[in-house]
């Protein structure tokens, strides 16, 4: 058997090539510190965000349904529709849907407009005003 083709004992010399794949600790410890960096470079990043998803905001109705009311079911009405609500006077934060979500009712608004407004909100799409706060906050984190 030659030299080359002989598996690499516990005595036996190295080549440069397992040399080379071995790393040596100075490099380990590189790895590591980078690492630790990453880590605590990323972290502030996705606290920023939780903060923007938290304030960004819903217009209930968005501009396109302004002046309409808003029925039970989350549809857009026209004004004075019996059982319906007027929109929203200001949006709400991301943050106030996620707890209303959760069971509480939209700042100023009673528990039936709460509802029919969370189910305006749950119908919202793309391109509509407020979809992509609404995206965020119902995001799986």
């Amino acid at each position: 058997m030659e030299q080359d083709d002989q598996p690499n004992g516990a005595g036996a010399p190295l080549s440069d090539a397992d040399v080379e794949a071995v790393p040596s600790r100075r490099r380990m410890l590189a790895l590591g510190a980078a690492g630790v960096s990453a880590a605590l470079t990323i972290r502030p990043a996705f606290a920023q965000t939780a903060v923007s998803v938290m304030n960004c905001q819903i217009p209930v109705p968005d501009v396109t349904g302004a002046g309409k009311y808003i029925d039970a079911r989350g549809n857009l009405v026209p004004a004075g529709t019996k059982d319906a609500f007027p929109g929203s006077p200001r949006p709400f934060t991301g943050e106030e849907v996620k707890r209303a979500f959760r069971g509480q009712t939209l700042p100023g608004t009673t528990y039936n407009q709460s509802q029919a407004y969370l189910q305006y909100i749950r119908r919202l799409q793309a391109g509509q005003s407020g979809f992509t706060c609404f995206a965020s906050i119902t995001m799986q984190r």
